[in-house]
């Protein structure tokens, strides 16, 4: 995609769907085939120039060129996003993605891992025909998948308990992305 395709794309008005981040991730494999690219060509030269690296240049400069387009049309979509905090809180609580939340919850109390992956799959099949998300079956019907469950699964299955739970260094738990927002902030501002 040129420049003028690019500006193009920075000034729609987008309301649902996420094109220009589409586009800049599908930037990802034409800047990844130029890294490749330029890692063939390095391939076995000799320790003096070669001519070989006559072809280095293409590749880094369109390589440059869409990073900063991309970041530009990111940086305006970023800028001009509005965010519905009740539809993505809503979206949280309505899939299964805190089935790894259940399975974590049993192997904590002693359950093998596979155990625990396996009765947690019998249950997202159960909770997927019933309609039901796992947060919504009462306890007495979660403990017929095991005994191990107790009231605190309840705690475990929230979303913000699953985020906060994953506190490792550079994890997405929020100590850890508060951390890397103050980072990079001073990074920006060249204090690191």
């Amino acid at each position: 995609m040129n420049v003028v395709s690019w500006k193009t794309l920075g000034t729609k008005r987008q309301k649902k769907n996420p094109d220009m981040a589409e586009l800049i991730r599908g930037k990802t494999g034409r800047v990844y085939g130029h890294l490749l690219g330029l890692l063939i060509v390095m391939k076995s030269l000799p320790l003096a120039y070669n001519k070989d690296l006559q072809e280095d240049k293409e590749g880094m400069f369109d390589t440059v060129e869409t990073i900063l387009n991309s970041l530009d049309v990111l940086a305006g979509m970023l800028s001009s996003m509005q965010v519905n905090k009740a539809k993505m809180q809503q979206s949280t609580e309505n899939d299964f993605s805190n089935a790894t939340e259940l399975a974590d919850y049993l192997a904590e109390k002693g359950l093998p891992f596979r155990e625990a992956h396996e009765i947690v799959g019998k249950l997202v099949l159960d909770s997927i025909k019933h309609g039901k998300n796992i947060q919504d079956w009462d306890l007495k019907e979660l403990q017929v998948y095991h005994p191990l469950i107790e009231e605190d699964i309840y705690i475990y299955l929230r979303p913000e308990t699953a985020v906060q739970r994953r506190n490792s260094l550079g994890g997405t738990g929020f100590e850890q992305v508060k951390h890397q927002i103050e980072q990079a902030k001073k990074e920006l501002k060249g204090e690191n």
